[in-house]
């Protein structure tokens, strides 16, 4: 039976006081696991705004709505309002999700600050967005996070082996068709990838060259190949505006036979030897702007 491991991208305030409850509602109503990928520090929303000159980014908010799914407040965070601290704001609602059972993990510290500043980072600013991530963290949950699913699917160098040091065992981070064993540097780094195989709702709404193909059918055509798979969804969209669609999605994967679950589900069945060796790299995913990790279509050797 297929695997479809649902990840839920929570990048704001907004997004976790209001977005996660209803997704967990919904969840439990169709008794199925998911990832529930937290930002834990400050939600600094409205700094995207200098994403305007990237490639496509316009042409994005103009098609998904964005201040009808994020709110004129968020869009305010960090350029006219102070960015409020989730992890401290939002305490209890973070514990009542690992408390229901759900697997959680971190998204990141400050969602802006790490999509838009990794991959040109060095190693040090790296280091000191992953540590500001899991100890903010670690005072949200109690414990520190073990799964990793990066901001904006933004990635350099150094990020996989910092995960594997500071006691992450799974991360999805990148793009790409299967799970594999990341390379750095010709060298494997022991954090799995499981990388997201789906468009997401928002790359697929109003996009010109798909029609008036509803993205709940695209979804499901793709989903027909009866492969295991990882969606990606987002609190501010899915746990708002789109959750009847998000439940058709439920159903629709449930008729076509696939086993629903959180990522860490989807590893326990994996051969971790058997999957293929891949490097990262930079690429491109339609209907989203600029560039992202991408799971390497090439399996470099190992070195000895």
């Amino acid at each position: 039976m297929p695997f479809l491991a649902l990840k839920v991208d929570v990048d704001t305030l907004r997004g976790t006081r209001e977005g996660v409850p209803r997704l967990v509602a919904l969840l439990e109503r169709h008794g199925v696991g998911a990832t529930f990928l937290f930002c834990v520090g400050p939600d600094h929303t409205g700094r995207a705004i200098r994403r305007v000159f990237r490639r496509g980014f316009v042409g994005k908010v103009r098609r998904t709505s964005v201040l009808r799914h994020y709110g004129l407040k968020t869009l305010l965070y960090g350029v006219v309002l102070p960015g409020p601290h989730i992890g401290r704001r939002c305490r209890l609602e973070l514990r009542a999700v690992a408390a229901a059972g759900f697997e959680v993990g971190l998204h990141a510290h400050d969602h802006v600050r790490w999509q838009d500043g990794v991959a040109l980072a060095n190693e040090a600013w790296t280091r000191r967005e992953l540590i500001s991530g899991c100890d903010a963290f670690t005072e949200a949950f109690g414990r520190p996070p073990t799964v990793h699913g990066a901001a904006g699917w933004q990635m350099n160098e150094f990020a996989p082996s910092l995960q594997h040091e500071l006691g992450f065992t799974l991360a999805s981070d990148t793009r790409g068709g299967e799970p594999f064993m990341p390379i750095v540097c010709g060298t494997e780094v022991p954090v799995p990838q499981l990388p997201t195989t789906l468009p997401t709702l928002d790359e697929l709404i109003g996009r010109p060259d798909l029609g008036n193909v509803d993205p709940v059918r695209h979804l499901l055509v793709l989903t027909s190949d009866g492969r295991d798979h990882v969606y990606t969804l987002h609190a501010e969209l899915e746990g708002g505006a789109y959750l009847q669609a998000f439940g058709e999605l439920l159903n629709g994967w449930r008729a076509q036979g696939y086993t629903l679950g959180s990522l860490g589900d989807f590893a326990v069945s994996l051969d971790l030897g058997a999957l293929p060796r891949c490097a990262i790299e930079q690429g491109t995913v339609e209907g989203r702007a600029g560039y992202l990790a991408v799971q390497s279509p090439v399996r470099p050797a190992i070195s000895s």
